[in-house]
């Protein structure tokens, strides 16, 4: 018994009732209107029989036969001239399962034994159907009427007295609030901080990346990029207007850079052209930041003793690219570097495997490329379940040596590098299909408030 009503008063109570009866299946009634498979199969046999072949392919064949030869109606004379060949062995027969059925069918389902029903129940001719009803009564506080119940106790009622009069509503403890109002973390803040999490455990010092706006030296001419490269033209490049050009450079550097550039150098040939300074001294928005990471080599080169290092950054970079699907005009670089004595290609490898790993990509490729300041060089390839298809997440290789030995680094150092994507991953983590669903004007903003990629771990 389930009594409704507020604050313990009964209002309306409800006795649930069940009750239980049998219906006939589909099968069941098909059967009460034409007769059983046995009944039918008896039927359709004439009198000089009939080949058990034919005999199957009739829809009720198959258990109908087995059935009429249960009950020793019908006979099978394997040894027939013309093959095997049914037999009728009585004159007549009575189509007992329809008649138990055509009385369930009435509503007199108790006049059969249940071992019956079990039968007919067994084989999908019957089911038992429970019907679930309630007993509605009215209770002590019934009334047709609806009394509005206050919400609040104010100054004026308890003035003057009317609060003695009022019914209040009672208070549900368990009701959920409003939800405050609160930032949330755009996806790619909240990867970019798993991202960053995940250098660090892996031993990784974080690059300063303060500067979007590079001088051509640092982005190109220091990583060994010839001034004539097609990356380095304004269809491919953002330049500055104002200030156009920089004027600080460390003199020595710059005029190693020159000669490897112009002339050949350590163990290398060069590009053989006329190198000049004015290309060199143009602003632009950092394409990538592997600028930051000559940059920071140059630093480190200036010790008096080598030391090992693994260097990482994340921040935005700028190219003058087309956008669709998967290209924006800005996106986020993940910078690596690490510097040490004896690392090989199979070293940076490792290194993309087990970073992609601990983000939950286990499915990369990479494949050779070309790139001006690395030699070998690798194209790292993900694969996205959404696109269907593999999607490139970064570049990467082993810096060259007319790039290291320049800045002033041992000849027996060698250094891997790579930059990622911040963007692409974050897709293919997340299965977001478009990047501009991602980043820009078109992001929808419940996307940001409901993805769990915005969830601050506890």
């Amino acid at each position: 018994m389930d009594e409704a009503g507020c604050g313990g008063c009964q209002v309306i109570s409800a006795e649930q009732r069940s009750s239980k009866h049998w219906e006939l299946t589909g099968e069941g009634c098909e059967i009460a209107e034409q007769g059983s498979h046995e009944a039918r199969v008896f039927s359709s046999i004439p009198d000089e029989g009939m080949p058990q072949g034919q005999l199957m392919k009739l829809a009720f064949g198959k258990v109908g036969f087995s059935k009429a030869m249960s009950n020793k109606w019908i006979r099978l004379d394997k040894g027939h001239e013309g093959g095997p060949r049914v037999f009728r062995t009585v004159e007549n027969i009575e189509d007992s399962v329809r008649d138990k059925l055509l009385v369930v069918q009435k509503g007199q389902s108790s006049q059969l034994e249940e071992k019956e029903k079990s039968e007919l129940k067994k084989r999908k001719l019957l089911s038992e159907v429970t019907v679930k009803s309630y007993w509605i009564t009215k209770g002590s506080l019934f009334s047709t009427t609806i009394t509005k119940q206050e919400t609040e106790l104010t100054p004026e009622m308890i003035a003057s007295g009317s609060w003695k009069e009022k019914k209040f509503k009672p208070y549900n403890f368990e009701a959920m609030g409003v939800a405050p109002d609160c930032g949330h973390l755009h996806p790619l803040m909240k990867v970019r901080t798993q991202f960053r999490q995940i250098f660090l455990e892996m031993g990784f010092t974080e690059m300063p990346t303060n500067n979007f706006i590079e001088s051509s030296f640092w982005n190109f001419d220091s990583l060994f990029q010839p001034q004539q490269h097609p990356a380095r033209d304004q269809h491919d490049t953002f330049f500055l207007s104002d200030p156009a050009q920089a004027h600080e450079f460390p003199l020595d550097y710059l005029e190693r850079v020159r000669k490897v550039h112009s002339e050949g150098g350590f163990g290398s040939q060069g590009y053989k052209y006329d190198w000049k300074i004015e290309e060199a001294q143009k602003n632009i928005l950092r394409t990538h930041t592997t600028a930051v990471s000559a940059r920071m080599l140059y630093k480190l080169a200036q010790k008096e003793k080598f030391t090992p290092v693994k260097y990482f950054s994340i921040d935005r970079v700028f190219r003058n690219e087309t956008l669709d699907a998967t290209h924006l005009a800005e996106f986020h670089q993940i910078e690596g570097v690490v510097a040490d004595y004896g690392l090989t290609l199979g070293d940076l490898m490792g290194i993309l495997h087990q970073f992609f790993t601990k983000l939950g990509i286990t499915k990369l490729r990479f494949k050779p490329a070309y790139n001006p300041y690395t030699e070998p060089s690798m194209e790292v390839f993900s694969y996205h379940e959404g696109l269907k298809k593999w999607v490139e997440v970064g570049n990467s290789g082993v810096f060259r040596p007319e790039m290291l030995l320049p800045m002033g680094l041992p000849e027996g150092v060698t250094v891997i590098a790579w930059g990622l994507s911040l963007e692409r991953p974050t897709m293919i983590k997340y299965g977001i299909n478009n990047i501009r669903e991602l980043v820009g004007h078109k992001v929808n903003l419940q996307m940001v408030y409901d993805s769990p990629v915005c969830r601050l771990d506890a």
